[in-house]
């Protein structure tokens, strides 16, 4: 079965956009029952500019919010889950600057009674990354990053969270794609298979191929919904289209690239030549160091001679030339 290739933001969001679907994916993920999934207002997807001849894209960082409610051992919870995707590993600050936005936005809060007292609370947040590159040091396909209470004094783990520190730290899932490759060891990394780029059929890798059995009925009508993709008329359109960006991105990142090395290299060479500069002038202090160390010698050598020399006339009464002939 040939389905569109999710990793393209355009493929990803047309998936997504089904409440059913991103309720089974990001259920998957996360590991928890989602009773309700919200998207988030519309305001909360941001393009990026590209910095490409003022054109606008979602080009490597792809953001979706919504509002859940998750059924939890400790009852429903409602949170804010935030998935992202990028391409390259410098989309690293862009991640923090949103998480950020989210952390420090006034409307991301409710209002709790604890201890008989009503007061606002940060909800708690969830974040879902799918990187197109590798990490630098695991190979895991799948990374779950899950908070911990513990008293440091007792080495006791607390069961019991706190809503002061729920508002300031979250759960995070992290999904390396490249490390997805042929690999379906569990129903989430078969689910998450959809994304396997080994698996594209076409030069572009528009278009992957899949073994429709390999996958649980459960996460059948997703695969059927990126079959459908393909049939969008405009879907082939805008991936093409995001090709074109990256590749631009791609150029311009390697321009940069090519000339922060020149930059670099440039400002070695700057403090080499400094080094030798430096080098000569303290070779030249050192000449001259000796140079007049030198005309001392002469100098006190010069006067020593005259004293031995009025002193030899003084006992022989002989003249200066008579002494000197002699």
């Amino acid at each position: 079965m040939q389905i569109a290739n999710p990793i393209y933001d355009v493929v990803f969001k047309y998936l997504m956009e089904d409440a059913k679907i991103a309720k089974l994916l990001i259920s998957s993920i996360i590991g928890e029952e989602i009773e309700t999934l919200d998207f988030r207002p519309q305001e909360f997807t941001a393009d990026i500019d590209t910095g490409l001849e003022g054109r606008i894209g979602l080009l490597t960082v792809y953001r979706l919010d919504f509002s859940a409610t998750i059924n939890t051992v400790d009852g429903p919870k409602q949170v804010l889950i935030e998935i992202q995707k990028a391409k390259y590993a410098t989309d690293i600050m862009r991640f923090r600057g949103y998480l950020g936005s989210q952390y420090s936005n006034k409307t991301n809060v409710k209002l709790s009674t604890i201890n008989n007292h009503e007061r606002k609370i940060g909800i708690p947040i969830i974040g879902i990354y799918f990187l197109g590159h590798k990490l630098d040091s695991t190979d895991a396909s799948i990374i779950g990053v899950n908070r911990i209470y513990k008293d440091l004094v007792t080495g006791e783990l607390l069961t019991v969270k706190e809503s002061f520190i729920e508002s300031l730290t979250h759960d995070s899932y992290v999904i390396q794609i490249p490390h997805l490759a042929q690999k379906r060891r569990n129903d989430l990394e078969k689910l998450l298979s959809i994304f396997d780029q080994s698996m594209s059929v076409d030069a572009g890798q528009h278009i992957l191929n899949i073994k429709e059995e390999e996958y649980p009925e459960k996460h059948r009508p997703l695969i059927r919904r990126l079959q459908a993709a393909i049939l969008e008329p405009e879907m082939r359109k805008q991936m093409e289209i995001e090709d074109g960006i990256l590749d631009d991105f791609e150029d311009m990142q390697r321009r940069i690239q090519r000339q922060s090395h020149e930059i670099a290299e440039a400002e070695r060479l700057a403090d080499e030549a400094r080094r030798e500069t430096a080098e000569a002038k303290r070779k030249i202090d050192e000449v001259k160091r000796e140079a007049d160390e030198s005309k001392k010698t002469v100098a006190r050598n010069l006067k020593a001679a005259g004293i031995a020399l009025t002193t030899i006339m003084q006992a022989t009464g002989l003249s200066r030339e008579e002494v000197e002939n002699a």
